[in-house]
């Protein structure tokens, strides 16, 4: 049977730990999927199209990951379209993992043969969440060593446009 895990995000945006975790990933799984969906708590920079190319373009290299816009579903009803048993999760810290738990046993009443598969994040991205991320771009920071190259470019112009309408400019 081929071992296929759904990585499922918002991905806004997607940073250097979800690569990580994917490039990780990669050789653990014959494919990995990544699901850009819905996270009803929180408002999103990047439309879905939007993110579904930007992850496309960061995972190009590798060969046995694809990336699907799956909005408004729920995780396990698109495991189950893409024949997924495993969900990828990355973990950062303890309270990831106390917060992911939660939500392994929630999909596990939805799909009991469905298993959540939890990667801790590397010390040099453990500290990175994209709401950081989304904040330090807005302020004009350098994101160019938390996010792949062309996620930072797209930032970089995402707020540079936010920044003209704001000012009328």
């Amino acid at each position: 049977m081929k071992r296929i895990a759904l990585f499922p995000g918002s991905f806004d945006p997607f940073t250097n730990g979800h690569l990580q975790t994917v490039q990780r990933a990669s050789r653990l799984f014959d494919e990995i999927v990544i699901a850009v969906m819905t996270n009803v708590s929180k408002h999103a920079l990047f439309t879905p199209d939007e993110k579904e190319q930007l992850v496309t373009e960061a995972i190009a290299h590798l060969p046995n990951v694809r990336v699907m816009s799956a909005p408004n579903q729920l995780t396990v009803q698109v495991a189950e379209s893409v024949g997924a048993h495993f969900l990828l999760r990355g973990l950062r810290n303890e309270a990831d993992f106390t917060y992911e738990a939660g939500i392994a046993q929630i999909n596990r009443t939805q799909d009991a043969d469905i298993e959540t598969v939890f990667l801790y994040a590397d010390s040099d991205t453990s500290f990175v969440s994209s709401s950081m991320i989304k904040e330090v771009a807005h302020f004009g920071g350098d994101v160019s060593t938390l996010v792949p190259a062309n996620v930072a470019a797209a930032l970089h112009q995402k707020f540079a446009v936010q920044g003209r309408d704001e000012n009328g400019r």
